[in-house]
């Protein structure tokens, strides 16, 4: 318990922000940047998974940035015109 009474969990708060919407390409929620099956399994994990996740996450952000292209861009994904 803390000064406050609180009682305070000492493990690895999560990434949560609540704007849960899975980015088509990636897999990844928009929100918090974790796959599916690590939103899933983030109350099983040990401390130090939850750790390694938090440390890869800055970098998954890189991916929801690159500019798609509009529509030039969703013709390269789907391929040429029929």
């Amino acid at each position: 318990m803390n000064d406050d009474g609180l009682w305070r969990r000492d493990e690895i708060e999560s990434p949560c922000i609540r704007v849960c919407v899975v980015h088509p390409e990636t897999r990844l929620c928009t929100g918090c940047l974790r796959t599916l099956d690590e939103i899933a399994a983030w109350s099983r994990m040990t401390p130090e998974a939850r750790q390694q996740v938090m440390q890869e996450l800055p970098d998954r952000a890189a991916r929801h940035r690159v500019r798609r292209g509009g529509r030039a861009g969703r013709l390269t994904r789907q391929g040429p015109p029929r």
